[in-house]
C-alpha cells in the first residue's frame, strides 16, 4: 500500500506546502497526533498555533454538532445568523474601547489582514502603511502587500508601504540599541521622509512570530503608539498567532501597555476550523457594504466553534495554564541552552516561545542545523517547526492545554535530537526535499 505522504505528493499541489519532514497524520487528541504509521507524536506546534484547545477538544465537537443539527444557512453574507452575531458581540466585549466598533468575520488571518489593509486606506483616504521588516501578515496578495518577510519578496508590496526594522536585542546590541534603531527609523519616516499625513495605519505583531519569535524591549511599542497617535495613524495589532491566551494574557498586546485601534484574530479562534476576525472602529469597519466578502464568511459552524473556543479558554483557565507551563517550558529550554552551544537565545512569553540556533563566535545563523533538528525530532516523536528570516529559530506554539509533564517529554526529545544532530546521526542529504521556509 502506498503511504499517505506519497499519496499527498501525487495528488496535492505543492504550492500550499511548507514541509519540514514527511509527516502524515490520521488523527489526534489533546497535544498528541497519530501518525499514519501508528506512532503518537507530541505536538509542540499546534498546527502553527491554530489548535489552541488541542486536537479534538469536546467543546468544539459539541458546538459543531449543534450547529449542523439545524444548520442556519452557510453564511452571514445575505442573512443574519445567531452564531455570527454572538461571536461579534463577544469579540467586541474583549477589545479596547477604541477598537469596539464593528467586527468583520473571515476565514484566516490572511484575509482579515488584507481586508483591514484595504479598509484603512479607503476609509481614511490616505495612501500609505507602515509595517516591520520580517513581519508576516498572511499569504494572500493583499496581506503579503503589507508584510515584510523575505520569503514573500517575489510578490509585489503595496506601493505606499514603508518597512522599519523590528527591534532584535539579541542581534542589535541589546534592548536600548535595538529599540532606538527601530524608533529612529520610524521617526525619520514621520519627520519628513514620507508625508506623515498620508499614513493610514501601522501594522504590528506584538511578538514577531514568523520573523523569529522576536520580543521587543519593554516600552518600545508604547513609544510607537505615541508616535502613531501624534500623526493620526491607526495602530493595527495582528494577534493571529500569539493572541487568545497564548502568551499568558488573553491578548498579547496587553503585555505592551498599548491600546490598538484595530485587532486581528485568526488561527486559534476556530480551534482548528477556518475563521478570522478584524475588530475596529465603525468608521473603518463599516466603510462600505459589499466591500470585502466571500460566500462562507461567518458561517454558523465555524462561528459556533469560535464561541466554544472563547468560552473554553476562560472556563478551563487556559490563559493561566499557558503562563504557568510556558514558564516551565522556557526554563527547560534555557537548561538545554547550557548543554547545547547551538542555542543562542530563548525568548517569548507564555506558550509563544522561540529558540534561536547559532554557531561560531559570530553567532551565525545555524540554518542547516535547525532544519536537521526538527527533522530528527520528528523521527523521535516530537512535532515542531522553525521560523525566522534566516530559518534558524525553533518555534514552540503547542496547544494551551499542554501539561508540565508533556513539556518535559518534549524537552527530553529535543535534547536527544540536538545531540544526534551534533553527532552526525543525520545530515543534509537526509532532508532533501524538505526546504521549509
Amino acid at each position: 500500500m502506498v503511504d499517505l505522504y506519497a499519496r499527498d505528493a501525487a495528488a496535492l499541489s505543492c504550492m500550499s506546502h511548507l514541509r519540514f519532514f514527511p509527516q502524515a497524520v490520521t488523527g489526534g487528541q489533546g497535544c498528541w497526533l497519530t501518525s499514519d504509521d501508528g506512532r503518537e507524536l507530541l505536538d509542540f506546534s499546534g498546527s502553527w498555533g491554530a489548535v489552541g484547545l488541542g486536537h479534538a477538544h469536546p467543546a468544539i465537537r459539541e458546538a459543531v454538532t449543534r450547529a449542523l443539527t439545524s444548520q442556519a444557512g452557510a453564511s452571514l453574507l445575505s442573512s443574519a445568523t445567531e452564531p455570527a452575531v454572538e461571536l461579534a458581540e463577544q469579540l467586541l466585549s474583549l477589545v479596547p474601547e477604541r477598537a469596539g466598533g464593528r467586527v468583520w468575520l473571515g476565514h484566516s488571518g490572511s484575509d482579515a489582514n488584507e481586508t483591514v489593509a484595504r479598509a484603512v486606506l479607503a476609509a481614511t483616504g490616505r495612501s500609505r502603511i507602515i509595517a516591520f521588516e520580517g513581519g508576516y501578515h498572511g499569504g494572500t496578495t493583499g496581506s503579503v502587500a503589507v508584510s515584510g518577510h523575505p520569503v514573500q519578496d517575489a510578490v509585489a508590496r503595496l506601493p505606499g508601504l514603508s518597512l522599519i526594522p523590528f527591534p532584535n536585542p539579541f542581534r542589535d546590541g541589546g534592548p536600548e540599541a535595538a529599540a532606538e534603531r527601530s524608533l529612529g527609523r520610524l521617526r525619520a519616516l514621520l519627520d519628513g521622509e514620507i508625508p506623515a499625513s498620508d499614513v493610514a495605519a501601522m501594522f504590528i505583531e506584538p511578538i514577531q512570530s514568523d520573523g523569529g519569535m522576536l520580543v521587543a524591549p519593554d516600552g518600545f511599542f508604547a513609544e510607537v503608539q505615541t508616535l502613531c497617535r501624534q500623526h493620526g495613524i491607526l495602530l493595527v495589532c495582528d494577534e493571529v498567532k500569539v493572541g487568545l491566551g497564548r502568551t499568558g494574557l488573553l491578548h498579547c498586546f496587553q503585555h505592551l501597555d498599548i491600546e490598538p485601534d484595530i485587532v486581528v484574530f485568526g488561527k486559534a479562534l476556530g480551534g482548528g476550523l477556518p475563521i478570522s476576525a478584524a475588530v475596529g472602529p465603525e468608521a473603518v469597519m463599516n466603510h462600505a457594504s459589499a466591500f470585502s466578502f466571500q460566500t462562507l464568511h461567518g458561517n454558523p459552524v465555524c462561528a459556533s466553534a469560535a464561541l466554544a473556543v472563547l468560552d473554553t479558554i476562560e472556563r478551563e483557565g487556559l490563559t493561566e495554564n499557558a503562563a504557568d507551563v510556558g514558564t516551565h517550558l522556557a526554563s527547560g529550554l534555557k537548561r538545554l541552552a547550557r548543554q547545547h552551544p547551538w542555542i543562542g537565545e530563548v525568548r517569548g512569553k507564555g506558550l509563544a516561545l522561540g529558540a534561536e540556533l547559532t554557531k561560531g563566535d559570530d553567532m551565525a545563523p545555524a540554518s542547516l542545523e535547525t532544519a536537521l533538528t526538527v527533522y530528527r525530532a520528528h523521527q523521535l516523536g516530537l512535532v515542531l517547526y522553525y521560523v525566522g528570516v534566516d530559518s534558524n529559530v525553533l518555534e514552540f506554539t503547542p496547544p494551551l492545554t499542554l501539561t508540565r509533564s508533556e513539556a518535559d517529554r518534549g524537552l527530553s526529545i529535543l535534547d536527544q535530537a540536538l545531540s544526534d544532530v551534533a553527532r552526525g546521526v543525520i545530515g543534509a542529504d537526509d532532508i532533501t526535499g524538505f526546504e521549509g521556509w
